[in-house]
């Protein structure tokens, strides 16, 4: 049996991010990172759309609230310091009509709330100044919002971790129970047995079966949703000067169809959310058995279905539909044109899901006995990773 003071479960963005805050915290300790696949960012942290989340949506006092605020300033630190590529070229929120006013008043008043500053309140004609080709009655200007290459960023933070803070890791080794003991934990995986005093899960679309493994009552499930994009022809892009989002529906955890610039050149366009019937998977096609039993046969999940289920048929008209999917991208971009659209990337979003049917909107981290999971850390996850892995840190017992 192999020994180590502490386990990370998953090489994302937020387990590499808690390593690289551990081993910063106290660089003495022996840390091992586990991963079941064969690199880093494989599935929700190298299949977004690398946006800077500033931190204007969410309840000020929330997890979430706290750590995209703090994790955006770390994480602009740290690209630079560096030398990761972004850039903060600032988003707009625009109301495509009045009745979606009083929700973008919220949403700004939420900003002011956590402490961002330069906001500003666009006009019809302001929109127009900002973005020619969008349109809307009011927006909001974001000034810090930006975009960057977070696999670019998590292959630095693994190489932080390894070569400068000396912690080990090994792919392709999947975690298949962990088993708590008078001294420590025992960490069992498909190649090897581990001891480890603290364990730290960071599975992202599994998180809900690895904190089963010390959790014997989990009250939340994973429920995948699956977004796809579409990019714009590259004779096209000169329609987007920034990000442009739309008000998002406050009753449900998706910012709705928007446009992106990427960080490698280009413009995205979307995403939609549809229940996807494989945790891993990024087509339509795809599907698991067990996660599509595991998704059906939870209460909660059937509870969603009675709240957004007109929600949830319009998205999956979206997925299916070109035409469908263009109407709703023109309420923002008039002159898209279906033909301006050419197929892009797809992920796959890990939302946990309760017995009563909510979808739980924040991020939610437990501890109990020496073992932390990280349950639900859905978008801004990323934005938030550094400052996520320094609470984390900060949990754990240190010397």
């Amino acid at each position: 049996m192999v020994n180590y003071d502490i386990i990370i479960v998953g090489a994302g963005l937020v387990g590499l991010a808690t390593a690289y805050e551990v081993k910063k915290k106290s660089p003495k300790k022996k840390v091992l990172i586990l991963e079941k696949t064969k690199g880093v960012a494989t599935h929700q942290s190298g299949h977004n759309s690398g946006v800077i989340h500033s931190g204007i949506y969410y309840n000020p006092g929330s997890l979430k609230a706290a750590n995209c605020i703090a994790g955006y300033h770390s994480l602009i630190q740290f690209v630079k310091e560096y030398g990761v590529p972004y850039d903060r070229c600032g988003k707009i929120i625009v109301a495509t009509s009045k009745d979606e006013i009083p929700a973008l008043e919220a949403i700004y008043n939420k900003g002011i709330a956590n402490g961002l500053s330069d906001l500003e309140m666009l006009s019809k004609e302001g929109i127009k100044e900002i973005e020619p080709h969008s349109s809307g009655v009011r927006a909001i200007k974001v000034p810090q919002t930006g975009i960057v290459d977070y696999p670019a960023m998590a292959h630095q933070l693994l190489r932080l971790f390894i070569e400068e803070q000396e912690g080990e890791i090994s792919f392709g080794e999947e975690v298949i129970d962990i088993t708590g003991q008078r001294t420590g934990n025992i960490v069992e995986t498909t190649k090897q047995t581990y001891h480890a005093v603290s364990v730290v899960t960071c599975a992202g679309l599994h998180s809900d079966r690895v904190a089963s493994m010390t959790e014997r009552y989990n009250d939340l499930k994973i429920i995948p949703f699956r977004g796809e994009y579409y990019k714009l022809k590259p004779e096209k892009e000169y329609l987007v000067k920034h990000l442009i989002y739309p008000v998002p529906n406050p009753r449900f955890p998706f910012l709705g169809v928007h446009f992106t610039r990427m960080i490698n050149g280009g413009v995205e366009a979307g995403p939609n959310a549809v229940l996807a019937f494989k945790r891993e998977g990024y087509k339509f096609s795809s599907f698991s058995v067990r996660d599509s039993v595991d998704t059906l046969t939870w209460p909660g999940f059937w509870k969603i279905v009675g709240k957004y289920g007109k929600t949830g048929m319009g998205e999956m008209y979206r997925s299916i539909s070109k035409a469908a999917f263009t109407r709703a991208l023109q309420k923002l971009l008039p002159e898209i044109h279906e033909d301006d659209l050419i197929a892009g990337a797809a992920g796959v979003r890990a939302q946990a899901c309760d017995r009563a049917g909510n979808l739980i909107d924040d991020f939610d981290i437990i501890a109990k006995n020496n073992v932390i999971h990280v349950r639900n850390a859905p978008s801004p996850a990323a934005t938030s990773c550094l400052a996520i892995g320094k609470t984390i840190s900060e949990k754990l017992i240190m010397d």
